[in-house]
């Protein structure tokens, strides 16, 4: 609202936000008339602020443009551009479509990592040294997304509201199904799943999005 003034009539605003149908709306409201692409880097790590970026941050990586329904199919295009020049692969999408894909892919996992890091926490027969010990593959990489911002998490999941509580809606069903079959020692619903996420790994690394080097990419001596 204190550029709305000075902005030149040609400029486009976009943004870096994980949640986009919230901020395109608070946008517009913002700089009426004004030129609006929101917009979605897809990179980053769990530190914050300018001095955690570097040279190579957006290579490989996916921005997700999500322009307005009656936006400007022309700003889009640069914006878009401007991404690629940085090295990132561009998706263009609806942002409500975005919110509940980055629910479910973003959102959602550190939503659980900050609960599960949480609960180790808060149980009294787990000592605070015992957690950080014996802190195995599993919880040791929940604790790095449990290291995000919390001011950044906090404003996501204030923004993307909606979406955030239909997935966890959804994982929590899921959840359940896993329960019964624990509780009834059902192997083959507990094999079968395994089997069909196990999948997915894959294809993350298929994709390029992630290092299929064995033991997360850690250095051994």
């Amino acid at each position: 609202a204190e550029i709305a003034a000075d902005l030149p009539a040609e400029a486009i605003v976009s943004d870096v936000g994980s949640s986009k149908e919230s901020v395109a709306k608070a946008l517009r409201e913002a700089l009426p008339g004004a030129i609006v692409v929101p917009a979605h880097p897809v990179a980053g790590t769990e530190q914050s602020g300018p001095e955690a970026g570097f040279a190579s941050l957006f290579h490989g990586r996916w921005c997700i443009v999500t322009p307005l329904a009656d936006g400007d199919a022309a700003a889009a295009a640069r914006v878009g551009e401007f991404w690629r020049r940085l090295g990132s692969n561009v998706e263009t999408m609806a942002p409500d479509h975005h919110d509940r894909v980055l629910a479910i892919t973003s959102h959602l996992p550190h939503l659980i990592a900050y609960t599960i890091v949480g609960t180790a926490n808060d149980l009294a027969e787990v000592t605070e040294s015992e957690v950080i010990k014996f802190s195995a593959g599993g919880f040791r990489d929940f604790t790095r997304i449990a290291a995000s911002d919390p001011t950044m998490w906090r404003d996501v999941f204030l923004t993307n509201k909606e979406a955030v509580l239909e997935m966890l809606q959804r994982f929590s069903e899921d959840l359940s199904q896993l329960q019964r079959a624990i509780r009834w020692g059902d192997g083959d619903t507990l094999f079968e799943h395994f089997t069909q996420t196990r999948a997915i790994r894959r294809s993350i690394v298929d994709q390029g999005q992630d290092d299929a080097a064995a033991d997360f990419g850690r250095k051994h001596d």
